[in-house]
Order: C-alpha cells, then sequence, then structure tokens
C-alpha cells in the first residue's frame, strides 16, 4: 500500500512538472515581457532622478556663483542665464533675482519680477504667496493704502501660512492712517494667537508699548519685555 502511495505521488509530481513546463512555453513571454517593463521603468526612473539632480546642481552652481560677484548688476545678469525649467526652482531664482534688482535700485523690475511668480499657477501657493507679501513690501513707497490693505488682506485669510504676519502689516497700515486702537487690537490677537512665534509676539508687544496700549502677557511664550 506505501509503494502504491509512493507511486501515485511520483506520477502525479511528474504531471505537475510537465504541466508547469507547457505552461512556461505557452505563456513565457508574457513573464518575460513583463519582466522587461519592470527593469525598463527603474531604470528611467533612475535616469529622471540623475536628470533632476544633475538640474539642480546646476542651478545651484548658477546661484552660488551669481552670488560670488560684488556689482548687483553683474549678478542680475548672471542669473537671468541659469535655466530652471521646474517651477519651484524658478521661483526660488526669481526671488534672488528681484532681491538683486531692489538692490540695484530698479524697484519697479524687482516688483515685476515677483509678480511673475504670483501669476505663475504652476508653483506652489506658499512660493506666490511669499513672492506676493515680499511685492507688497517693494509697493510701500508706491501702492495706495487701499491697494496695500487689499494685497495684505488677502494674506490674511484663516489658514493662510503668512497669515499673521500679513495681519501684523495690516496692523502697521492702520498706523499709518492713525487708527491706533484698530492696530492695537490687531496686534493683541496677533500676541493671543496660538501660531505666533515667540519674535513676532514680542514684535507686536514693543509697538503696543509704543502706542501707549497695555498688552495682556497671558498668552506670551518667552519672558515678556523690561521696562
Amino acid at each position: 500500500m506505501s509503494d502504491t502511495d509512493s507511486f501515485i505521488e511520483e506520477v502525479t509530481e511528474e504531471l505537475r512538472r510537465d504541466q508547469m513546463v507547457k505552461t512556461l512555453r505557452r505563456y513565457g513571454w508574457v513573464v518575460a515581457a513583463v519582466l522587461a517593463l519592470i527593469i525598463g521603468g527603474v531604470a528611467w526612473s533612475e535616469y529622471q532622478k540623475a536628470q533632476e539632480r544633475a538640474a539642480a546642481e546646476a542651478i545651484g552652481d548658477g546661484l552660488l556663483g551669481a552670488l560670488a560677484e560684488a556689482d548687483p548688476t553683474t549678478r542680475i545678469s548672471q542669473i537671468e542665464g541659469i535655466e530652471a525649467t521646474d517651477p519651484t526652482a524658478q521661483a526660488v531664482v526669481s526671488f534672488l533675482k528681484s532681491s538683486n534688482q531692489a538692490e540695484a535700485g530698479d524697484v519697479q523690475a524687482a516688483i515685476d519680477t515677483l509678480q511673475s511668480v504670483v501669476n505663475d499657477n504652476g508653483v506652489a501657493l506658499i512660493y506666490r504667496q511669499v513672492a506676493q507679501y515680499k511685492a507688497l513690501g517693494l509697493m510701500a513707497e508706491t501702492a495706495t493704502v487701499e491697494d496695500r490693505r487689499r494685497g495684505y488682506g488677502d494674506l490674511a485669510i484663516p489658514g493662510g501660512p503668512l497669515r499673521l504676519l500679513a495681519e501684523e502689516q495690516l496692523a502697521l497700515i492702520d498706523i499709518q492712517e492713525g487708527d491706533a486702537d484698530a492696530a492695537i487690537a490687531k496686534l493683541q490677537s496677533i500676541v493671543e494667537d496660538a501660531e505666533s512665534t515667540a519674535d513676532l509676539q514680542q514684535r507686536a508687544l514693543q509697538v503696543i508699548v509704543a502706542l501707549g496700549g497695555e498688552p495682556d502677557l497671558s498668552a506670551v511664550q518667552a519672558p515678556p519685555l523690561e521696562n
């Protein structure tokens, strides 16, 4: 009985082996094609990563080379020669370009450069908002109070990453217009906001005191200002 069982098992195993061979012969090309696709995909992914790494290094080298120049006009010329196909990388290049344009005295060109980032929907929102914030700062002497208030108001929306910084600027506009009470109210809300940094709280407190207000220090993260 044991010999019979052993014989049956051997025959069964042989049949399975034959069936596997037939299956491989019939569908082996499918397996080969799948393996080729997997290997090709991995190779293409590595190639793309290498290309992106090389492009990032080229941009970094270009920026470092530009920053090594003493003259801002020369720096601007070199920055303009940097090719950045990635929207985020281009935004960073534009930030550096605008800073040098402002340093060279061409404030309007700096504003236009930042505005190009603001208008680029391919750039992440945070970069576009930073560009808008910087542009509004450069327009402090030329834009109307209404335009600046509207611009900072767009950045001060709930949940916005620059909300508190924009609120601070809105408070400064209130001061500019002679409305100290409105400025103090905005600054006190900054002090009490859970998302405020210690530095931002301290700036707000300093202005409140300078305006003759009495700040509520219960929410301050750092030691209070010394009198």
